[in-house]
């Protein structure tokens, strides 16, 4: 049980970590979400937002991290 716990603290600092990340994020305007190839349109009564490039880049970089991780 005490291997659980300790994941669980782990997890909980990790979404701890990334919500602050976002919320400084929100705050110094950084520009995900608006990178170039993220896909906009906006009509009259209609918008659609998928952020490609924005995945893209959020998944390379948590690949890494998790690779670092695993690795030590």
């Amino acid at each position: 049980m005490t291997e659980l716990g300790k994941i669980m603290v782990i997890v909980g600092l990790g979404i701890v970590a990334v919500g602050g990340l976002l919320w400084l994020g929100g705050q110094l305007h950084w520009p995900l979400g608006r990178l170039p190839g993220d896909i906009r349109i906006e009509r009259e009564h209609f918008r659609f937002y998928f952020p490609v490039t924005t995945c893209l880049l959020l998944s390379a970089v948590l690949t890494l991290i998790l690779w670092l991780i695993r690795r030590h």
